[in-house]
């Protein structure tokens, strides 16, 4: 099995000094605002719980336990600094001003944090060549307020999600895989939290991943597959319940599955070939591209999801195991 290249590059400076952030390009457009963590840390407040007034875990807590645990599993590497997307702005204000209109509010009455954040982390001495596109290990997580139960109190479940998996530097699109993925992290303290972080990190095996995102363009559709996929994707979330459940679910939206079908034709990078076949390397970024319109808190499960559909489609294809979208 091919492993992943380390390139040998000396620095011992972890993200808080490095000058470069995770991507110049965003990883995720929809809704969200990009932020530094400085300014998160200085300007946006923490959303306690409303029985004992004790703070939640807070966006910055969540990426800094992130980037130590990256630091210490990943040391001599370069760690960039995060790149984090906001979503879902809650305003308030401070008591002092609570008669006051907003037209007149002054900046130091105001109060701000955001509901959902997503954020990724890059370690560019790890990488690999696919399909001539350059990988970076790439480490984030996403944590959306709207999951907790504001209304409790200190210690009961908070909800996170964390990956780890690759970036492709052509495009930003994140290649998250199944071992590499915790949907549904739930804690109730910053221990439980760093103890998950540390778990998925350490287990999960880059190697695999790499040799499996490398064979995807060994599989090809041709133009009349691809439109027969295309045409059952936009059937699938039409279907009646009964029949969808014995069909391995697609998690991406009418809007994706049409950017899709325009990147087929103009993406510089991953469109059909002259004779209109495409491999699946192709397809699976056409759909983690396609995924950058989604908003945060489904973002990660659609990226997976974009994994686990291509997957099908290649085991549909080399096998001649049954596939829905594409009898």
């Amino acid at each position: 099995m091919e492993q992943t290249a380390f390139l040998t590059l000396p620095t011992t400076r972890s993200y808080i000094d490095f000058e470069e952030m995770s991507t110049n390009k965003p990883f995720l457009q929809a809704n969200t605002e990009e932020f530094t963590f400085q300014e998160i840390r200085k300007d946006h407040t923490i959303p306690c719980f409303a029985k004992d007034n004790e703070p939640l875990i807070s966006h910055c807590d969540f990426i800094d336990a992130t980037t130590g645990i990256i630091s210490d599993l990943f040391k001599g590497e370069i760690i960039l600094s995060p790149n984090i997307r906001l979503s879902h702005p809650i305003k308030g204000r401070i008591p002092e001003a609570k008669d006051k209109a907003a037209k007149d509010l002054l900046e130091h009455e105001k109060t701000l944090y955001y509901e959902r954040m997503a954020f990724i982390i890059e370690v560019p001495t790890i990488s690999t060549d696919v399909a001539g596109n350059r990988l970076n290990l790439t480490i984030g997580g996403v944590k959306a307020y709207s999951q907790d139960n504001l209304y409790n109190k200190k210690g009961a479940d908070e909800h996170f999600k964390v990956f780890i998996g690759f970036q492709n530097k052509v495009c930003t699109n994140l290649c998250v895989s199944t071992d590499g993925f915790k949907a549904d992290l739930t804690v109730r303290d910053m221990q439980e939290l760093q103890n998950a972080i540390y778990c998925l990190l350490q287990q999960h095996d880059s190697g695999r991943q790499i040799a499996q995102l490398k064979s995807l363009a060994n599989y090809h559709l041709t133009e009349n597959q691809f439109v027969q996929l295309i045409g059952r994707c936009k059937l699938y979330n039409y279907l009646p319940a009964k029949v969808k459940a014995d069909i391995h679910p697609l998690l991406f939206g009418d809007t994706q599955i049409s950017t899709v079908c325009k990147d087929y034709y103009k993406d510089e990078a991953f469109c059909r070939s002259d004779d209109g076949s495409i491999n699946l390397w192709k397809l699976y970024n056409l759909f983690t591209g396609a995924n950058k319109s989604s908003y945060i808190d489904t973002f990660l499960d659609r990226s997976l999801n974009a994994y686990q559909f291509t997957e099908q489609v290649k085991f549909a294809l080399g096998n001649q195991r049954h596939s829905w979208f594409l009898s």
